[in-house]
């Protein structure tokens, strides 16, 4: 056995320096003062007579072998993170913490119903939130900064296990009279590729809105400027263009004091899937899947008020 093992928190200030780039940075994420983070690094240097981080002025750089011991330290931090959650998953179900990233074409509109179902039904568990792109997210999950993710598919999501909430149809939203006469329906083929906003890239609702139309000139044509939900809105009311919504959106009131119509989209697809993930095999997997019919519960719950 080696005279020397890395403790859990040298590995963790390596982790997390990866992750920021920044000892700043990385020593605000673990609490610590910068000098304190530093010096675990260099302690974690010296004695395994390696180098893994190249610093300068400007620039943090892991060398090759750094980089291969971050990803080892990502697992032996996520494997001593499970070993606690199968102590509490053995205990009382959803009790705790939970730590949970929600994308943020989901978070304002799911949310407000969930948040005071989980109070009432679970008034021991302590559920955190941090709102993040689909791919941050799941970035999150797979290095152990979330237990969950809230997000809509298809995403690439890599080894998990989900469960199906609901879906969630797309509409498209257009400036009153325009037209004058708005159909029932709207097929994608209908869609003026040259006024069409969407969410710029990071936002997986952007890919759900041209898979479903199945027009790559939209892709190749549509503005993708559009940093919220929110704010496209704001763009369309004002007469600059079209764009694609949920109806999850619209059913709670971001079209409010607006002029704006909204109809369905026809098509084979359309909608988005908003489902649960977690790492796959993870011991809170019947913890997970509990949560997921909450969410479920309350999605219907709003369903029905609105």
């Amino acid at each position: 056995m080696s005279s020397y093992m890395p403790t859990f928190k040298q590995l963790q200030y390596l982790a997390a320096l990866k992750e920021h780039g920044h000892f700043g940075r990385a020593a605000d994420a673990c609490f610590v003062t910068q000098s304190t983070l530093s010096a675990g690094i260099r302690e974690l240097e010296s004695l395994i007579g390696i180098t893994l981080v190249e610093r300068t002025r400007r620039v943090v750089r892991f060398t090759a072998f750094g980089n291969r011991i971050v990803e080892k330290a990502h697992r032996i931090l996520r494997e001593a993170e499970e070993l606690a959650e199968m102590a509490q998953a053995a205990g009382k179900p959803l009790a705790g913490e939970l730590r949970m990233s929600v994308i943020p074409t989901i978070a304002p509109f799911l949310l407000p119903q969930l948040l005071p179902k989980v109070r009432k039904e679970k008034p021991e568990l302590k559920l955190y939130l941090r709102e993040e792109t689909s791919h941050a997210a799941i970035e999150s999950l797979r290095h152990g900064h979330v237990d969950c993710v809230l997000l809509a598919l298809p995403f690439p999501c890599g080894d998990v296990d989900s469960e199906l909430l609901f879906q969630d149809p797309l509409f498209v939203a257009f400036p009153k009279d325009d037209p004058h006469n708005p159909p029932p329906f709207v097929t994608p083929d209908a869609i003026d590729e040259t006024r069409l906003l969407l969410l710029e890239d990071g936002h997986c609702l952007k890919d759900h809105a041209l898979a479903a139309c199945n027009r790559p000139d939209l892709r190749a044509e549509a503005t993708m400027m559009g940093t919220s939900l929110h704010t496209l809105v704001q763009m369309v009311d004002n007469g600059l263009g079209l764009t694609m919504l949920p109806q999850m959106a619209i059913r709670n009131g971001i079209l409010a004091n607006t002029d704006i119509a909204a109809r369905p989209l026809k098509s084979e697809h359309a909608y988005r899937d908003v489902a649960l993930v977690w790492r796959k095999n993870s011991p809170r997997d019947k913890e997970f899947r509990l949560m997921a019919q909450i969410l479920r519960d309350a999605a219907e719950e709003g369903r029905k008020a609105a």
